[in-house]
């Protein structure tokens, strides 16, 4: 019996998926178009699901070459050599573990580079067998390389980049050359943008011998269809007489289509059978999910961490209710769209989705500075008394909250702020529904 996966790449005949074909489509017609391009999503957006499932839909038409970035250690991008060595070495893997279909001259023709001094080896050694095998092939190649991130800001990657570029043009002037039909690189960062500081004294530079790749416009997010094609196949088999538009639609509320967040859910929910498909037992497990360690918030937290602006940005949102303008050139928010915080909803930023607004909330509060607070103390101690037969007296929430605001802040004479007032609220109620609910702010128009 299938199930549904939140760690690594989905697959047919062992998960609950939603149908990709209708994005398959979308993506062959570019690679028949010779076209070469970037899948930059966040952290667990489908990216190595969707190249599994390209390789298997190509397979017909194309030979693909299909590599990943995470089997070369951070020793193979020292040098120019280590680098040739480690490619050399993982496109053997490709032929040996994966059926990667090299015939074995070219094989052998890599294990030649890796037998020899790295010292002796240059990149342009590794193209030379790249351009001979493309000429001596009956399916046009296709190569793929997955978790290309490992690889930035690095010089050797960005040489590397440099020599697909070279065969891409050298196409273009001259129609009877030939070369790989497309080459698909996945992973979080826009490679079209890498930003590269090669040593810690030089200058920031922002450019990339990746300038010819087209733009990738696949919305790889699961839409309700999606989600409910999915649902559909999992109660053909559990039998749990849900409503799955109203299912789907639930879980497409909360999660604005994220990928890990949906499978998420419905993982969660398959494992506690006290809890029903429906609205009830999505927000239960909603609670748990805002509340639970996974490699995703870990990522989406640490990004916070790495880049002030871009905590800035986010509590302008979130706090201030600020609406600030998309605007793909600007750094932070270029940033904060490509981690997943954000999205461009008709030219204004928007927090990616409810859970993650709802988490990013809840970490902003937490802050040592903001936990020890007067006003966190007191909503703590009122509790037992807002909630009842597990609903909220909304009533007397906000009669206390006006009282308990009044009791602390009253005798200041500084002029109201309204980020500060949202931030005291939410405060105020944080520690009321943690573990007994969710919160959700709704955009001011």
């Amino acid at each position: 019996m299938k199930s549904f996966n939140t760690t690594g790449a989905c697959i047919p005949t062992k998960h609950y998926m939603i149908d990709l074909k209708s994005r398959m489509i979308q993506i062959k017609a570019m690679i028949e178009a010779g076209e070469y391009f970037t899948i930059n999503r966040a952290r667990q957006y489908g990216k190595t699901t969707m190249l599994t499932a390209l390789r298997h839909y190509l397979q017909d038409d194309y030979a693909i070459l299909s590599l990943d970035f995470q089997a070369l250690s951070h020793a193979s991008f020292e040098t120019e050599g280590a680098f040739v060595q480690g490619m050399s070495r993982i496109i053997q893997d490709a032929k040996e573990f994966m059926d990667a279909p090299i015939p074995n001259k070219y094989v052998e023709a890599f294990s030649t580079l890796d037998e020899k001094d790295t010292t002796q080896v240059k990149m342009d050694d590794i193209f030379r067998i790249f351009s001979r095998w493309c000429q001596d092939t009956d399916k046009p190649i296709v190569l793929m390389i997955d978790e290309v991130d490992s690889a930035t800001n690095n010089q050797v990657f960005l040489d590397f980049l440099a020599g697909l570029r070279l065969l891409y043009l050298r196409r273009i002037g001259n129609p009877r050359f030939r070369t790989f039909q497309s080459v698909i690189l996945a992973g979080v960062t826009d490679i079209k943008n890498l930003k590269r500081k090669i040593r810690p004294d030089e200058p920031q530079k922002f450019n990339s011998p990746w300038n010819v790749a087209a733009d990738f416009k696949v919305d790889m997010s699961f839409n309700i269809q999606d989600i409910s094609g999915m649902l559909k196949e999992y109660e053909s088999e559990h039998h749990t007489k849900m409503d799955i538009l109203t299912v789907a639609t639930t879980i497409y509320a909360y999660t604005s289509g994220y990928p890990f967040l949906v499978s998420r859910i419905c993982k969660l929910l398959h494992e506690d059978d006290t809890l029903a498909w429906d609205a009830h037992g999505i927000g239960e497990i909603v609670c748990r999910l805002l509340l639970e360690k996974n490699t995703l918030f870990e990522s989406l937290i640490g990004k916070i961490h790495e880049h002030p602006k871009l905590k800035e940005i986010l509590q302008r949102i979130l706090f201030a209710g600020e609406t600030i303008s998309y605007n793909p050139d600007n750094i932070s928010i270029n940033d904060a769209e490509m981690y997943g915080f954000v999205k461009n909803k008709n030219g204004k930023l928007q927090i990616s989705n409810r859970i993650f607004e709802t988490r990013l909330y809840n970490f902003f509060l937490s802050e040592d500075e903001i936990q020890n607070a007067s006003m966190f103390q007191l909503a703590s101690d009122e509790k037992d008394k807002l909630i009842h037969n597990n609903r909220l007296n909304m009533k007397y929430l906000l009669e206390r909250y006006v009282t308990v605001f009044h009791a602390i802040y009253g005798d200041l004479n500084d002029k109201f702020d309204e980020a500060e007032g949202r931030r005291h609220f939410l405060l105020f109620i944080r520690p009321i529904i943690n573990g007994t609910g969710n919160y959700y702010i709704e955009a001011m128009v």
